[in-house]
């Protein structure tokens, strides 16, 4: 099968595409035809090796792991022989988050690392999904559950993990402030988000307002400026 693989830490130049052995599925794991397969930060700090910490975990010198690649969305073509849950043909998406694997035509992932596609969802659709929106949602129950009536501040609220904690807040009644630059501010208004800060203009943490919930996903300021932000039972995450 074709590969998208790299032997040393750098630039994206370090990709290029190999001609490797096919995996085959452990007896808890399945194969997967990969139809679609998102990008995610966490990729490009495993393919520069930074921060150090990516390298302390996955290769000081080299990467251990040669393949990239979390989020993946596609079909079964084998089961390991423990593996009760899926059958042949299933269309599946998931995080190989620890593995990777998915730049490749084929992967073998964890059968319980996958759920079923919606049916109203294609492959590109699903395979933007297990990181980013996993993240909104840890973020909105972290430590408290937004709630209807309560207002949120999505600061970064223009990227992949922003547009899905924008929605997520908005499905339970939220009222969602959200922040990221002039270029986003459409896109955080189509997703559903009241009113909306271009930070390069208006510094949030400097015009007065407060809120239940500040959901940080930029991280630009310090915590400690996020405090006269918040209602007094409010929570930074």
């Amino acid at each position: 099968m074709k590969a998208v693989v790299y032997h040393h830490y750098g630039s994206p130049e370090m990709l290029h595409v190999e001609e490797i052995q096919k995996p085959v599925p452990g007896r808890d794991e399945v194969l997967v035809k990969v139809h679609a397969v998102s990008v995610n930060d966490w990729d490009l700090g495993l393919l520069r090796g930074k921060p150090l910490v990516n390298r302390l975990l996955f290769g000081l010198f080299k990467p251990r792991r040669k393949i990239l690649g979390s989020d993946i969305a596609g079909t079964i073509e084998m089961v390991g022989s423990n593996v009760k849950q899926w059958k042949v043909g299933d269309e599946v998406f998931g995080d190989l988050s620890g593995r990777w694997g998915g730049f490749a035509e084929y992967a073998v992932a964890p059968a319980a690392a996958l759920m079923l596609k919606p049916p109203g969802m294609n492959f590109e659709q699903a395979a933007a999904v297990p990181q980013a929106a996993l993240l909104a949602l840890q973020g909105l129950r972290n430590k408290m559950t937004v709630q209807k009536g309560h207002h949120v501040l999505i600061n970064g609220g223009g990227g992949g993990a922003g547009t899905f904690a924008i929605q997520m807040a908005k499905s339970v009644g939220a009222t969602v402030t959200a922040v990221d630059s002039a270029s986003k501010l459409e896109t955080m208004l189509s997703v559903g988000a009241d009113h909306v800060i271009d930070y390069k203009s208006e510094d949030f943490t400097k015009n007065g307002q407060q809120y239940d919930l500040i959901l940080d996903l930029a991280a630009y300021h310090s915590i400690f400026d996020y405090k006269k932000s918040l209602t007094p039972n409010g929570r930074y995450i």
